[in-house]
C-alpha cells in the first residue's frame, strides 16, 4: 500500500485515564506538608518509616474488597512472566502483613510503623471518588495490649492537634467488634458469617433509614423511598431489638454508656471482653488527657466486618456547605482498630496487631474548609531575566548566588524577548525579576522588579506620573544582589 494512501494512527488523548487525576504544584506541596507533621508526631510516639512495593502478588494481598464477582475485581492485575499474578496494592495494610510475616525474626515485637503512599482500587470511579488516593497509616503489630489501641487514638488526636484543627471539632469514636459478636451469640446461637454480615450492613445504615428502618431490615424487610421492597435479614423481633439496644447504647458519658454496653451483653464472655477493653482504652485515655478527645460510641459500625476488636473513627464535627447547600458535619476523615488475623494468613499463628489510616484527600480537603491550607505561602521562584543571550553564564552565577543563600530562582530559558519573559514570571507566580542589561552591567547594578507589587499597584495607579514615583523597582548593586532580595521579600510579607 502507497504511504500516501496509509491510515494515520490516531493521536492519543491528553488526558489521564478515567477515574485518575493529576496533582500539580500547590497541591503536592500542601499534601507534603500536610503528610511532614503528621509524621512528625508519629515519630515522637516511636514509630519509625516503613516504604513497601507498590506491587504485591495477588497471594499475598490475599481477599480484595467486598462484594466481588469477578477474579482480581478491585484491584488493579496482571500476570508476570512466570505466571505470577501481580497487583497495584489497594491498602497500606496487606503490605504490612507480608512485611512483618517475611522479617518476623529480626523486628522488634511490638513492630511500629507508618506509611505515607498512593493505594489502587479497580472501582467504578465518581465525583470525587478517583481509583488512585493516597493513604497515611500507623500501625502496631505484635501487642495484645488495649494500651497499643489507646496510643493509636490519642496519637490521631495529637496529630489533628498539630494540623490546627481545634479539639473541639474533632470526635474520635470507639467500638469493638467482640461486643457485637457477643450480642449475636446470645440472640442468634450459630449465626452464619452471612448472617452476621448482614446484621453489620443493617446497622450501618441507621443514618438513613433511622432506627424503625433498620429494625425492619434485621427482621422482614421494607420498602424503600421509591417504593421498592428490601428483603429483610431475617432476625425476629426480640433478636432485632437486642441489635438496636446495642447500636442505641450511647449515653451521656463513656461511663455511663460503657455501663449500658454491660447491660446489653448480659453473659456473653465475648462481649464482656470487648467492653472491658473499651474500659481500659477510656481509662488509659482519661489518664493522659485525652478523657473529652474520645467517645464510646456504638453506632461506629463500618469497619466492623474487618476488625476484630477495638474499632475507632475520627470525625471532624465542623459544619460546611455541601453541594446542594445544605450544612452538615465535614464527617469522617481517619479510621482503624483491631486485626489480629492479618499476619496470621502467612505464619498460621496468630499476630495481633492494631493501627489507623487517613485518608489523605479528605483531610486536606478538610483543611482547606477551615482555612489550614499547609504550604500554600510557597511563593514561586526569583526569575533572572537573560536579557542579553550571550551572557547566560552570568544570568546563572546570580541564580546560583540566590540559591546558596536559601532563595528560590532560575533564569528565564525560554523566550529571548524580555517582555515575553516578564510574562513567564507572571505565571510562575514569581516575586521578584532580576534584571541586568548593558546599562545596568556598566554600572555594576541590577534592577529588582518587585511583581507582586506590580500587580498590585498597576490596578490602584492611573496616571503616568503616580506609576513613575512607584517603588515597585529598585537599582541595587550587583554585589547586593542577595540582601537587595531578601530585604524586597521581606517587604512582600510585610504586606500580606
Amino acid at each position: 500500500m502507497p504511504k500516501d494512501k496509509q491510515k494515520k494512527q490516531p493521536r492519543p488523548n491528553a488526558e489521564p485515564p478515567r477515574g485518575f487525576r493529576d496533582y500539580v504544584g500547590g497541591e503536592v506541596i500542601r499534601r507534603q506538608a500536610m503528610l511532614a507533621t503528621i509524621t512528625e508526631v508519629y515519630h515522637r510516639y516511636g514509630f519509625d518509616p516503613l516504604e513497601t512495593s507498590a506491587i504485591e502478588t495477588v497471594e499475598a494481598l490475599g481477599k480484595f474488597l467486598p462484594d466481588t464477582d469477578r477474579p482480581n475485581e478491585g484491584v488493579f492485575a496482571f500476570q508476570d512472566e512466570d505466571d505470577t499474578w501481580l497487583a497495584l496494592r489497594y491498602d497500606l495494610t496487606a503490605p504490612l502483613a507480608r512485611f512483618a510475616a517475611e522479617h518476623r525474626q529480626d523486628l522488634p515485637t511490638p513492630f511500629r510503623r507508618y506509611a505515607t503512599g498512593p493505594v489502587w482500587r479497580n472501582e467504578k470511579p465518581g465525583p470525587g471518588r478517583f481509583r488512585q488516593f493516597y493513604q497515611c497509616d500507623a500501625d502496631t503489630v505484635g501487642s495484645a495490649n488495649p494500651a497499643a489501641d489507646a496510643e493509636i487514638c490519642m496519637m490521631l488526636a495529637d496529630a489533628f492537634e498539630a494540623l490546627g484543627i481545634p479539639a473541639s471539632d474533632v470526635a474520635i469514636k470507639l467500638n469493638n467488634r467482640k461486643i457485637l459478636n457477643g450480642i449475636l451469640e446470645t440472640v442468634a446461637e450459630g449465626a452464619s458469617e452471612e448472617t452476621a454480615a448482614a446484621v453489620l450492613r443493617t446497622l450501618d445504615k441507621l443514618d438513613k433509614a433511622g432506627a424503625e428502618g433498620v429494625r425492619q431490615l434485621l427482621t422482614t424487610g421494607r420498602k424503600d423511598a421509591s417504593g421498592a421492597f428490601i428483603p429483610g435479614v431475617g432476625l425476629t423481633d426480640s433478636q432485632a431489638e437486642a441489635c438496636l439496644a446495642f447500636l442505641m447504647a450511647r449515653r451521656d458519658d463513656n461511663a455511663a454508656t460503657l455501663a449500658e454496653l454491660r447491660q446489653v451483653v448480659g453473659a456473653s464472655a465475648q462481649g464482656i471482653e470487648g467492653v472491658e477493653e473499651l474500659e481500659a482504652m477510656v481509662a488509659l485515655m482519661d489518664a493522659a488527657g485525652y478523657a473529652t478527645r474520645v467517645l464510646v460510641d456504638p453506632s461506629v459500625v463500618r469497619g466492623l466486618g474487618y476488625y476484630t476488636g477495638p474499632v475507632f473513627e475520627a470525625e471532624l464535627t465542623f459544619e460546611i456547605t455541601d453541594e446542594d447547600g445544605r450544612l452538615r458535619q465535614f464527617g469522617s476523615v481517619a479510621g482503624g482498630g483491631r486485626y489480629d488475623d492479618l499476619v496470621k494468613r502467612f505464619t498460621g499463628q496468630s499476630v495481633p496487631a492494631t493501627g489507623v489510616s487517613i485518608g489523605v484527600d479528605r483531610l486536606l480537603a478538610a483543611l482547606s474548609a477551615i482555612g489550614r491550607d499547609l504550604g500554600q505561602a510557597s511563593r514561586g521562584p526569583i526569575i533572572v531575566l537573560a536579557v542579553e543571550r550571550d551572557r547566560m553564564p552570568a544570568y546563572q552565577a546570580m541564580a546560583t548566588e540566590l540559591r546558596r543563600a536559601g532563595i528560590r530562582a532560575e533564569v528565564a530559558l525560554g523566550a529571548a524577548n524580555m517582555g515575553k519573559q516578564l510574562k513567564y514570571a507572571d505565571r510562575r507566580d514569581a516575586p521578584i525579576a532580576v534584571i541586568e542589561g548593558p546599562d545596568e552591567r556598566e554600572q555594576g547594578i541590577v534592577q529588582l522588579k518587585d511583581l507582586a507589587l506590580g500587580k498590585r499597584l498597576s490596578a490602584e495607579i492611573e496616571t503616568r506620573a503616580e506609576w513613575a514615583e512607584q517603588p515597585a523597582q529598585r537599582a541595587i548593586a550587583r554585589g547586593d544582589l542577595v540582601a537587595g532580595v531578601r530585604a524586597m521579600l521581606a517587604d512582600e510579607d510585610a504586606r500580606q
